[in-house]
């Protein structure tokens, strides 16, 4: 289970839903070891959340660094997952969750983005190595 998100965001129009799918369907395409998860359909897209292999939080911090060095903002989805919250504490061990919560990115796909802009947000990440993998994994069978 994951931290809601620090802001709420509106419902977005129909026109902005479809401009962020055209979005998110430019990064799946342009940014290397970024798959889409087979449950995608539907998706709204107030976020494009990507996972920073590596050794979790400052490989990911290291990445979003560099990333934003070269213009593109981004943002940590999910600080604290929920069972490490005060008021939600469990002495359970989620291992995935506390992975998901390390390596998580959040990549700009609104739909006010141009192009060009698109185009920058995907050399961006690719220039450090493209070392992207989605959020949300399929599970092999």
């Amino acid at each position: 289970m994951l931290e809601h998100r620090d802001r709420v965001e509106p419902e977005a129009s129909h026109d902005e839903t479809v401009r962020r799918r055209e979005r998110a369907a430019f990064l799946d395409a342009k940014l290397r070891g970024v798959r889409t998860p087979e449950s995608g359909v539907g998706h709204l897209y107030q976020q494009y959340v990507v996972r920073v292999p590596g050794n979790g939080r400052p490989d990911r911090d290291a990445f979003a660094r560099a990333v934003r060095a070269k213009g593109v903002e981004c943002r940590v989805p999910v600080k604290t997952p929920v069972h490490r919250l005060p008021e939600f504490r469990q002495y359970v061990s989620l291992p995935e969750t506390e992975r998901a919560a390390d390596e998580t990115l959040a990549l700009p796909v609104d739909g006010s983005l141009t192009k060009r802009e698109m185009q920058r947000i995907a050399s961006a990440c690719n220039a450090l190595g493209g070392l992207l993998e989605p959020a949300l994994r399929v599970p092999a069978p």
